[in-house]
């Protein structure tokens, strides 16, 4: 972090990426949690040498003695009796001179899968912490317990279960199986195996040469079991699978065909993915596949066509990612979601590499092996870490918006989300249009990319702009830039967390001023809640517009969340339910009211209260109409958040 960064963050404060502390005593105890949040998280940058003015709000306060500071530091953070991981390097621990006064500045990444959790010694159940919006929190034990099973050489599934055997197995399932593999190769010599055999080349049956124990592996039994074995306690399995088709017309009907353990079939993960496969691919509004194919018997070119498209690999990858990537001990099972606009594939887990090394591929690191191997022996998924490009390579082949991929804790869960929209919409390209006129010739496609995406998912950041451009990093923090400079777009946040949104200036000329757009208020005054007639300011005009972070009514149910920037996010969601209660607000509205990002707001609070149905949307129809809105459905909120 250079100078001009650390300033910048200064201004506008801590968040998921950055904290500041004082160090006027020395290396501040508080550090350490910091330092654990950031390693367990995504990392972060630690800032000794500034104090809080109150608030959000920070200054430079300066180190009495730097070098005695990042001394002192380093000491400790070599001390195994202190700190589990030292995962620093030399040039991650710099002392930077800002305006006169010297602070120190930590650069600390994210912890790989065998080095979490790190943890503040000598209890990794009581010393390991984790990064939430501007804060650390400890981790419950069930956490952590997930951390060392993940940093384990062993792959998660290939745990033998000795109380478990060939009566365990859904024999229908394993020969079907059988079928699908003989089919890619009838001379395979694991064919001359018997059943059990056979179970055992593929990783379904084992012995665990520490103990002496042979029997099924957690693998053999969530993909070939029956279920009741599956959700027999002895398993140590939570087992949950469930689809959910969204697409209907009516707003009161929650999905038109799920596929869950309703006891009608035997559920496993073989006779899952083949029931679900057919549904998620069913009526995909995409272009069969034509080409050329030489004809045996006649030698010339035949035009022969394709029902299987890179579409379709894409789904069955993202499909298997789900199905191997999962955390089977973890919260709220495997969810897949068919919407209007996108499919949606969700596991509990977290990440086992960062983000970076999902965009770079080539990397496969695999929570549950064991299984991978299974569904790539009847050619479902690949190991050479190249799943994330072949789903963002489908999707590009009919210039479809690029998947993007979410990470929550608590619980751990890993979304990936499919758009079935248009990389640049016609519509949204002509109310860009319509917006800024001639303004838009002088732009080059990516700069139209970056506003179309602001636009459509309330915001863009580099890392977004670098899945669906083919631009370097470095162009596309120029090109962020130049918009911000354009006034066009605005900065929220800084370094890698920051994100971009409209400028005022095109939310401005792209609000509606007359009777019955979005933001005016029903009544023929074109007066918010609240007002009246005899209000300061009113008129009879009926074309005054509405603007929600004006209303005194709001203001004052959002200061809690204006004044205090640590807030919970049980708070932030009582307080966004109470707004949603006076009118429909959008997720700009709702933004602005409680001063927090767009993006952070959508996904963070307006998500989940979607998911629990507390929140209802406008467009019901439509997650992605221009001027969605939202109101509340909510019981009394008390009784769900106090």
């Amino acid at each position: 972090m250079d100078t001009d960064r650390l300033l910048e963050a200064l201004t506008l404060g801590e968040d998921h990426e950055i904290e500041f502390k004082s160090a006027r005593g020395g290396v501040p105890k508080s550090l350490w949690e910091t330092y654990s949040a950031f390693a367990n998280t995504d990392g972060g940058v630690i800032v000794l040498g500034v104090k809080q003015r109150g608030g959000n709000r920070f200054e430079i306060q300066g180190l009495d003695d730097a070098e005695k500071i990042r001394q002192d530091f380093w000491n400790n953070v070599n001390n195994k009796g202190h700190v589990s991981h030292n995962l620093l390097r030399n040039e991650s621990v710099r002392i930077v001179t800002v305006e006169g006064d010297d602070v120190l500045v930590i650069e600390v990444p994210r912890a790989d899968r065998h080095q979490r959790p790190v943890f503040l010694t000598p209890n990794p159940l009581t010393g390991t912490y984790r990064r939430y919006h501007e804060g650390d929190y400890r981790c419950d034990e069930n956490e952590v317990r997930r951390m060392i099973s993940d940093a384990e050489e062993q792959s998660a599934d290939s745990r033998v279960l000795p109380q478990f055997g060939m009566d365990d197995i859904h024999m229908e399932s394993l020969q079907a199986y059988r079928n699908r593999f003989r089919s890619r190769d009838e001379t395979h010599p694991w064919l001359n195996e018997d059943v059990s055999g056979f179970l055992r080349k593929i990783g379904g049956v084992r012995k665990d040469r520490g103990t002496g124990e042979e029997g099924l592996t957690v693998a053999g039994l969530l993909m070939f079991g029956k279920e009741e074995a599956i959700k027999d306690p002895a398993s140590g399995i939570r087992f949950q699978l469930d689809y959910r088709d969204r697409r209907s017309e009516d707003p009161n009907v929650r999905w038109v065909d799920r596929v869950w353990q309703d006891g009608t079939w035997n559920c496993n993960l073989f006779q899952f993915f083949f029931r679900v496969y057919p549904r998620l691919t069913e009526g995909l509004k995409i272009p069969f596949g034509y080409q050329k194919e030489p004809d045996p018997e006649l030698g010339n070119a035949v035009i022969v066509r394709r029902d299987d498209t890179l579409v379709h690999e894409a789904v069955r990858e993202a499909m298997v990612n789900c199905l191997i990537h999962a955390d089977y001990r973890g919260q709220g099972g495997i969810v897949m979601e068919h919407h209007f606009d996108r499919l949606e594939f969700s596991d509990p887990g977290n990440l086992l590499v960062s983000f970076e090394q999902l965009i770079r591929g080539s990397v496969s690191e695999c929570r549950n092996e064991t299984l991978q191997t299974m569904f790539t022996l009847i050619g479902l998924g690949e190991k050479a870490g190249s799943g994330i490009d072949k789903i963002r390579e489908g999707w590009k082949s009919v210039r479809w918006r690029v998947p993007t991929l979410s990470e929550q804790f608590q619980p751990d869960r890993v979304t990936v989300t499919m758009p079935m929209v248009s990389l640049l919409p016609d519509t949204a390209v002509e109310k860009l249009r319509g917006i800024i006129g001639d303004e838009l010739q002088s732009l080059n496609a990516e700069e139209v990319q970056a506003l179309v995406t602001a636009d459509i998912e309330g915001s863009v950041s580099n890392f977004r702009l670098q899945s669906l451009t083919e631009r370097h990093p470095s162009d596309l923090t120029k090109l962020l830039k130049n918009l911000v400079s354009s006034d066009l777009l605005e900065r929220d946040g800084h370094g890698r967390g920051a994100t971009y949104r409209w400028s005022e200036r095109l939310r401005r000329l792209s609000e509606p001023s007359t009777p019955g757009a979005r933001d005016v208020a029903p009544g023929a005054n074109g007066l918010g809640p609240g007002a009246s007639e005899d209000t300061p300011g009113a008129t009879e005009d009926a074309t005054v517009t509405y603007v929600p972070v004006q209303d005194p009514v709001l203001l004052k149910i959002a200061s809690v969340a204006r004044e205090n920037k640590r807030l919970t996010p049980k708070k932030m969601q009582s307080v966004i339910l109470s707004l949603c209660r006076v009118r429909e607000l959008t997720g700009r509205d709702i933004a602005e009211l409680v001063q927090r990002n767009q993006d952070r707001v959508l996904k963070s609070y307006l998500k989940p209260l979607l998911e629990k149905e507390l929140l209802a949307r406008k467009y019901a129809d439509d997650p992605n109409h221009p001027q969605q809105a939202y109101r509340s459905v909510a019981p009394e909120q008390k009784e769900l958040f106090e």
